[in-house]
Parts: C-alpha cells; sequence; structure tokens
C-alpha cells in the first residue's frame, strides 16, 4: 500500500512527537512518503499529485481545514448535467484516513475517530488490518455537500457562524491560537453585534415554503455541528454522513430563545426547537438567499461573502479509513 502523510506543521495540537509516531507506525505497515503543508493550498496540491501518482491511501494530520483542502484537492465534483454525467469516468482515486491535528477535529471526530492524535495512530493502524474478507477493517464509504461550487465535508453556515470563523481567521493570522476559549468569547461578541442587524436570509428547502427573517443558518452533513472542548454541539441530531443535509436557520436574535437553544444544543438527548427556529434534518438540496451579500464558511474557514449559496447532498461519494457506523456495525 502506497501512502501519503499531508502535515500541516502550524495546526493547534500536532507536535514533533505525535508526527514521528505517526510516520513510524505507517512506515512499519505501508511505503511512506512525507510532506509539510508549507502555505495556504499545499494539501490540495499535494492530495492532486498523490492522486495523480496513485497512491492508495492519503492521511491527513491536521485540521478541519488541512482535511477540506485535501479533499478539494483530489475529489473531482459532481457532473452539474446529465450529458455530462454519462460521459464522466471516475478515475483513480485514492482512500483517505484522518488524524486529528487542529482546535475541533469535527470531521474526523464525527467519523469515530480517536480525539487524541496518539489514540488515533494506533486506531488507524488496526483499521487498515485486513479482515477475514480480505477487506480493511476501516473501509467505509461516505456522503458529502457541494456548498458553492466545492466540497464541505460537515458544516457550512451563513451569517453568525461565517463572521465567528472570519475573526477567528484574523486571530489566527495575528499569532493566535484557535482554542475553544478563543471561539466561545467571539461567538459572544460577534452575536451582539449581529443582534443590531435586520434579517437578510432567506432559506429556500425543497417541499417547503421559503424561510424569510432568517438572522444565521447553519447547513450540515453529519452530527455534531461542533465541540465545545469534549462537548458535541448538535443542531441536526438527525443528520449522519449516511443521509442528506441538516438545515438550521434561526429568526431571532433575542438573548432568552438564543439561551433557550443554546442548552437543546448541548443537551446528551437534544432535539433543538423552537418557535423562532427552522430545522429540518435529511434533505437532499438547500438554497440560501440574501438581500445583502453575508459571510459564509465551509468547515470552519471564511470564503467571503455571497448573496446565494447553493448546498447539495452527494451520497457515498468518498472513501474513509474508518469505524462503520453503529446502525452497520448492529445490522
Amino acid at each position: 500500500m502506497r501512502t501519503l502523510l499531508i502535515v500541516n506543521p502550524n495546526a493547534t495540537s500536532t507536535t514533533p512527537a505525535t508526527r514521528d509516531l505517526l510516520a513510524h507506525a505507517l512506515e512499519s505497515r505501508t511505503q511512506l512518503i512525507v510532506a509539510h503543508t508549507q502555505h495556504r493550498g499545499h494539501a490540495a496540491e499535494l492530495a492532486q499529485w498523490a492522486t495523480e501518482a496513485r497512491m492508495d491511501l492519503i492521511v491527513v494530520h491536521g485540521g478541519d481545514g488541512t482535511v477540506n483542502e485535501t479533499i478539494n484537492g483530489f475529489l473531482p465534483l459532481p457532473a452539474v448535467d446529465a450529458a455530462e454525467s454519462a460521459g464522466a469516468q471516475r478515475g483513480w482515486l485514492p482512500r483517505l484516513g484522518v488524524i486529528p491535528g487542529g482546535s475541533a477535529n469535527v470531521f474526523a471526530r464525527s467519523l469515530g475517530i480517536e480525539a487524541d492524535p496518539v489514540a488515533a495512530t494506533n486506531q488507524l493502524i488496526d483499521l487498515l488490518s485486513l479482515d477475514g474478507g480480505g477487506t480493511h477493517a476501516g473501509d467505509r464509504r461516505i456522503g458529502l455537500m457541494v456548498a458553492d461550487g466545492r466540497w464541505c465535508a460537515f458544516s457550512a453556515g451563513v451569517g453568525l457562524d461565517a463572521d465567528v470563523c472570519e475573526a477567528i481567521d484574523r486571530s489566527r493570522a495575528a499569532g493566535h491560537a484557535a482554542t475553544p476559549a478563543r471561539y466561545l468569547r467571539t461567538t459572544v461578541r460577534q452575536f451582539f453585534r449581529a443582534k443590531r442587524r435586520d434579517p437578510l436570509i432567506t432559506v429556500h428547502v425543497p417541499d417547503h415554503d421559503p424561510v424569510p427573517g432568517v438572522h444565521y443558518a447553519f447547513v450540515t452533513n453529519t452530527s455534531p455541528w461542533t465541540y465545545l472542548d469534549n462537548t458535541p454541539v448538535r443542531t441536526n441530531p438527525g443528520t449522519s454522513f449516511e443521509r442528506g443535509l441538516g438545515v438550521f436557520a434561526m429568526r431571532t436574535m433575542g438573548v432568552l430563545p438564543t439561551l433557550s437553544v443554546a442548552r437543546q444544543l448541548l443537551a446528551s438527548n437534544g432535539d433543538p426547537k423552537g418557535r423562532n427556529l427552522f430545522r429540518v434534518d435529511d434533505v437532499s438540496t438547500v438554497r440560501i438567499e440574501a438581500d445583502d451579500e453575508v459571510g459564509l464558511q465551509i468547515d470552519g474557514d471564511f470564503i467571503g461573502r455571497r448573496n446565494v449559496v447553493d448546498f447539495t447532498s452527494v451520497p457515498e461519494v468518498l472513501e474513509v479509513v474508518a469505524p462503520k457506523p453503529e446502525s452497520a456495525r448492529h445490522s
């Protein structure tokens, strides 16, 4: 098995000792090439090279942003029309493995990957072993989301969510780590800034009336939406990599209703509901329109400002090395 290990040495929780352990473990099982990212977009370039070189496996040791770059670097977007789809041939594509190295690591943890990088390394090696049927124990195919013409692994947001990511990006550029405490402080600060603005967003979901007067909205490909330290935050608990998209749209910036919904998001058995909350799970497409341009984040990275964003669920499109979902293990 030929493997490319992509390491983001600047990710929040990567250390030289962990990188050495991961490389040593993979070298014992695969033909390994190690590459460190050196600039924004480098992970995508490396992933494209690995695909052209017909590598069997790409392992990413970094945060959610590095994972997103990697996926967009090697996985072709779906065809835009029937004619293109009929002529398209699925070329050689490697599998993807992830060792958490960022601050939240939502994608890896949602896949059932251990949060601790050392434990995740041992887990990856176990998942790469062959089972009795001659297949790898960690073979799994998951769905992703296309948002704004690019792959999104787990979550996108418009409005408040994107404003927080933009502020965090500026903070990182100034040399500050993206810690959970910093995210929380930034979210509170951006919330009270956004509270003074009129709602701009309308959400369109198939088989539902348009939802106007939205202040901010999340579209998710799995649950949880994020983590607050070790606590999962679940906006759409009925959403998973094996189902469609979840939509969570708030039509109020009132403090009391916001706190009520926030408590539900943090509950272990949470099923968020509220008079000013529009929420639906397992839909195929979503369109978000805004009167004026609003911020857009994809997998925790600020993308820019848009008037219209389309989101599409693409099932079973990515092969990953990860534990089987609970439903498959018990079937």
